[in-house]
């Protein structure tokens, strides 16, 4: 067996000084952490592919509107709880021209990105009906949505959709939201860590079971746009992103900065939810909010509580960067779809040498190339396999963490330089001799 690049002892040592019982668990920062320790101590570069933060400039147009509006005086004024009115327009604007879909200006909500838009969400769904305390998980997904209902004492439901696409999915859905409790059902579009796209069909199913038993769809849009196996670049032209919208109006949409403009540092979003559920009344939470209509609970009460309000000039940001995708001069889709090119050249290398991509298939289609994917190999365990490439310098989160219950790991091709093609060649090479 050939030497590895990074000694065994130097990766067990400092996941035993972690404290990690099963590495299988590590979390992302935990992984992070190992990885960023083993290369200062070895000096050998890590190729890093555990976390999701986006790997490219934040959108020039949302900058320069966040520094004029800086300039022009807005940090000495409290945002509107309900958001500031030309982004609530634009984001209108946006879901009409992307996803195809009429959401009224006054049910596009900024927030303090996704995370603050599903922790707002979760509150007021998990309250709105008498019965209905359980949240369900299309996983896998993001571990930090399942923090969150741990952080609020509210119970969650799970399942892996690898043994349910297409025609299965409706039964399995069916079989828990026939048991009365299921308040809210949740999963992301394309799917982190996996990169499956539910289809318009899968899509008609959530949607009208979720209208059947009386369920709210959190749609988690955080890659919009980002299955590049289409053409989804063009403003109010076909095809959208595709969305339950589409076949029930129980729906809540959350549309992030992070990724699509690469705006993380600013947590700047938008939830957005249909005009039919803004304007509900849920007894629940009228008895608990004085009367309010859904939509007014989870801006007046839940956000006002969490943040009383997202950053004011990031409000001005994603306002110009949603006005600029929808009138045509500012493509996004063009600008992030280096990853799915960095991930095109990845799965490659890896599948040369042994591995397989996991969640492979959106049905009878090739998953697309995008943010993520997802790889194994052979016999190994996720716990095996992630220890054993971090003595190689590349660092990758198990699957099991996401809520999978497949072997493998979630590989993100945010921070792939172009020089680390031919690293990865080398060690992969290396690995799979010694494996």
């Amino acid at each position: 067996m050939m030497e590895t690049p990074i000694k065994k002892e130097i990766v067990d040592g400092l996941i035993a000084e972690l404290g990690i019982n099963d590495f299988a668990k590590a979390t992302i920062r935990e992984v992070k952490q190992v990885a960023a320790k083993a290369e200062a101590q070895s000096g050998v570069e890590f190729i890093k592919m555990e976390m999701g933060i986006p790997g490219l400039p934040a959108a020039q147009v949302g900058v320069d509107a966040q520094v004029k509006a800086l300039q022009d005086g807005i940090a000495h004024s409290y945002p509107d709880i309900q958001g500031y009115p030309e982004l609530k327009r634009q984001a209108s604007r946006f879901v009409k021209a992307f996803i195809g879909l009429d959401v009224a200006a006054e049910g596009c909500v900024p927030v303090c990105g996704s995370m603050q838009g599903t922790f707002a969400s979760f509150l007021t769904c998990s309250q709105a009906q008498d019965g209905k305390d359980t949240v369900l998980f299309i996983d896998p997904g993001f571990p930090v949505q399942k923090m969150q209902l741990q952080v609020m004492g509210v119970r969650y439901e799970t399942f892996d959709v690898y043994d349910y696409r297409g025609d299965k999915l409706a039964p399995k859905l069916e079989s828990y939201l026939s048991r009365g409790n299921i308040c809210a059902i949740v999963y992301s579009n394309p799917n982190n860590p996996s990169w499956v796209c539910l289809n318009e069909q899968e899509l008609e199913s959530i949607g009208r079971l979720a209208t059947q038993y009386d369920t709210i769809v959190m749609e988690d849009l955080a890659y919009f746009a980002m299955d590049f196996r289409k053409d989804l670049s063009v403003p109010f032209q076909p095809p959208y992103q595709p969305s339950v919208g589409r076949y029930t109006d129980n729906y809540i949409l959350l549309i992030s900065g992070s990724k699509a403009f690469s705006y993380a540092g600013e947590r700047i979003g938008v939830t957005c939810i249909s005009d039919k559920l803004f304007h509900r009344h849920y007894d629940a939470l009228a008895q608990r909010y004085e009367g309010l209509p859904f939509g007014l609970v989870f801006s007046t009460r839940m956000l006002y509580a969490l943040s009383s309000g997202t950053s004011h000039s990031a409000q001005y940001a994603m306002s110009a960067m949603l006005r600029a995708a929808t009138d045509g001069e500012y493509d996004f889709r063009r600008e992030v779809s280096v990853y799915g090119e960095r991930a095109h050249k990845l799965k490659e290398i890896f599948c040369r040498h042994g591995f397989h991509i996991v969640y492979d298939k959106d049905l009878d289609e090739p998953v697309a190339d995008g943010f993520y994917f997802t790889i194994g190999y052979k016999q190994m365990t996720s716990g095996q396999l992630a220890r054993e490439l971090m003595y190689y310098g590349v660092s990758a989160i198990c699957l099991i963490t996401t809520g999978s219950h497949q072997e493998g790991l979630r590989v993100c091709t945010s921070f792939i330089e172009d020089h680390q093609y031919a690293q990865l060649e080398e060690r992969m090479q290396l690995f799979e001799q010694n494996n």
